[in-house]
């Protein structure tokens, strides 16, 4: 009886010990893998993180409303005309008049 325990408790530590075997060999290998990817990461330029204010919030707002008022005259220009000259030209004069209308409807005092 006791050499049918002996053999399974060595049966048993000899899997133990493959397992540990794998575990160690999978956390090197992770580690070796971690290791390449700080090599890599460290020479990419950090992403920078774009402005996040109080007055930089008020910019973008201001922008995306200019941005609505002359896509909506697009769409208008759009649906009203069936011609692709003038939908082009609108487009154009969008273009070119964008910054005029955004100072337009967000003039500082």
């Amino acid at each position: 009886m006791s050499k049918e325990r002996q053999r399974r408790r060595a049966e048993r530590e000899r899997e133990q010990a493959l397992q540990a075997a794998a575990r160690a060999s999978e956390a090197e290998r992770q580690e070796r893998r971690e290791a390449r990817r700080r090599a890599l990461t460290s020479k990419l330029p950090k992403p920078r993180v774009g402005q996040s204010g109080l007055l930089a919030q008020r910019r973008r707002q201001e922008l995306s409303i200019t941005i609505c008022v002359l896509a909506a005259f697009n769409i208008l220009v759009w649906i009203s005309r069936n011609d692709w000259g003038s939908r082009a030209g609108a487009l154009a004069v969008t273009l070119l008049v964008a910054p005029v209308i955004h100072l337009l409807l967000h003039q500082r005092r």
